[in-house]
């Protein structure tokens, strides 16, 4: 048995979910950061677990022809990526693959996934960055946390942000320094700036400094630092979390100067998007993923169509410009707000959003007698709960498109919506996030065998 700082040659037999290599070791699974398909790598073992081995490639003995040198200085200490050491079509098959295997090992459904969209863009295409900072021994520290870890790496700058992202936060640290700003200590909840988060537009920027505080010292001056940095920005928000919690954003927010919100594009569509608001964060493979449940969708311009996850509204109108009526549903009553306001800007008058939970809206849709056409669900991580599940299939649509963020959760939920009698029909991978071992799926199910 290996213990910890041994190292051992491995033989790399497959990628795993975030990008690691896989082999084994005495009935153990080795996951090996920085291994390809194929190589035999010199392993440093970090860590022995009961059921798993966790280590590193040290040097590579039989290298891949996937393997492509890192173009970040930052990779891998920084725990954004995970396929930098790879080249993009190596990374899109892993990705594919990972989706077809997990439905046929979670669902155990033989649903091939033919297709994998990929990005023409694999670099700075986020539009939201959400970057946490931390005191450092030169200074404060503004960067992403350490794979695994709640260690702040300091990036000056990221390939998947734009560059005005890393302008902001050198503009942020700057001020910090220049006024003794402390950085928050999240074990002792103590000190005072979190999180920096920044949206973009096609155009522009709106800044937000999230603050463990009802106020900062020198907003002015902190407001000029972050207008010099950006030209484009077209406001500052302050966020006030002094709550012990992981989550980034706090519940008030207060705007230092300029606006409180951006509008962009998205699917020939106008939208307003204020710093909570749930936007997909590459602008440009959201419209093929949505490109693509429309048209599994198969709509006519006659359809009643549920979404149940609507979020602004974005998968909603994109529907409602294709369908008869759209009626769309979200818990989060600011989002709602948001999607009726969406809906007039584009003057769309078919799509109707009323506030509530999933469960409790298909519950109520089924109740009340509601038989549409399609009904499209784009869930969190977690899935579908079972009860909204029996709501959708009781009230009976023709298709149902579901578009996921986990392969596990989809395929756990085919498998449900098979109990019931709606089988999967079609399944396309979207690579919404280059580089990183993310990948969105879109499914097409309808009743019958």
């Amino acid at each position: 048995m290996p213990k910890k700082n041994d190292i051992l040659p491995l033989t790399i037999e497959s990628i795993g979910l975030n990008g690691e290599g896989i082999a084994h070791l005495d009935g153990q699974v080795v996951f090996v950061s920085g291994g390809l398909p194929g190589e035999v790598c010199d392993t440093l073992i970090l860590k022995v677990g009961r059921s798993a081995i966790w280590g590193k490639a040290v040097a590579v003995k039989t290298s891949s022809p996937d393997r492509v040198a890192p173009d970040c200085p930052q990779y891998p200490k920084c725990g954004g990526c995970q396929f930098r050491h790879m080249s993009y079509s190596a990374e899109l098959e892993a990705k594919r693959r990972r989706v077809e295997d997990a439905i046929r090992r979670v669902g155990g459904l033989d649903l091939p996934v033919s297709v994998i969209l990929g990005a023409k863009n694999t670099q700075r295409y986020r539009n939201k960055v959400q970057l946490p900072v931390a005191a450092g021994k030169e200074g404060p520290k503004i960067g992403f946390f350490r794979a695994r870890s709640h260690d702040v790496v300091n990036v000056d700058d990221c390939l998947l942000q734009p560059e005005t992202a890393s302008a902001l936060a050198h503009a942020v640290r700057r001020w910090m320094a220049d006024y003794t700003v402390p950085a928050y200590d999240e074990r002792a909840h103590a000190g005072l700036v979190r999180h920096l988060f920044v949206r973009f537009s096609r155009t522009q920027a709106l800044c937000c400094l999230v603050v463990n505080g009802e106020r900062l010292p020198h907003e002015q001056e902190l407001v000029e630092a972050l207008r010099a940095a950006a030209p484009e920005l077209a406001g500052v928000v302050l966020s006030v979390n002094t709550e012990r919690t992981n989550v980034v954003l706090g519940r008030e927010l207060r705007t230092l100067w300029g606006r409180d919100f951006l509008e962009d594009t998205l699917c020939g569509l106008t939208f307003r998007i204020s710093v909570p608001s749930f936007y997909q964060v590459n602008r440009d493979q959201c419209e093929v993923l949505y490109g693509k449940a429309v048209e599994l969708a198969g709509l006519t311009g006659t359809e009643t169509v549920v979404d149940l996850y609507c979020g602004i509204g974005t998968i909603s109108l994109a529907m409602a410009c294709h369908a008869g009526r759209v009626i769309g549903a979200e818990i989060v009553p600011s989002a709602v707000a948001d999607a009726q306001a969406n809906a007039q800007r584009n003057g769309i008058t078919n799509a109707e959003f009323f506030c509530g939970d999933a469960a409790d809206t298909a519950a109520r849709l089924a109740a009340e007698g509601l038989r549409p056409d399609v009904i499209c669900v784009d869930p969190p991580r977690k899935g579908l709960a079972p009860e909204v599940v029996a709501s959708i299939a009781q009230m009976a649509p023709q298709r149902v498109v579901y578009v996921s963020c986990d392969p596990a959760t989809l395929a756990r939920d085919l498998a449900r919506f098979g109990e019931l009698g709606y089988a999967a029909r079609s399944a396309a991978a979207v690579d919404m996030f280059p580089r990183t071992a993310h990948v969105e799926t879109v499914c097409l199910l309808s009743k019958g065998g």
